[in-house]
């Protein structure tokens, strides 16, 4: 087989696979059952509002510990700080 024949049949074959890849990313996704709602909006916020009362409602487990703080520092005291440990290395990567 020659070069031209090799660079013809790889063509198409990228050609194919990207006309496959296109007509599979527009097939619309239609869910199998749907989802009907026994509630009304007002009863949902109600349901909302009364949980937010309650305590019940937390967007996390640290909802509980989180308490106001005034700062002591200006702005640009905390940013020489942020400096000042990225040049230590003192920074973490991750945010645990």
């Amino acid at each position: 087989m020659n070069t031209k024949n090799i660079a013809k049949n790889l063509f198409a074959g990228l050609l194919l696979t990207t006309a496959v890849g296109a007509a599979m990313a527009e097939a619309s996704y239609v869910p199998e059952t749907k989802f009907v709602s026994t509630k009304t909006r007002a009863e949902v916020i109600a349901e909302l509002q009364q949980a937010r009362a309650t305590g019940q409602l937390l967007v996390s487990d640290r909802d509980q510990d989180v308490k106001a703080v005034a700062s002591t520092k200006s702005r640009e005291e905390v940013r020489a700080e942020l400096v000042q440990a990225r040049n230590n290395g003192e920074l973490a990567i991750s945010n645990q």
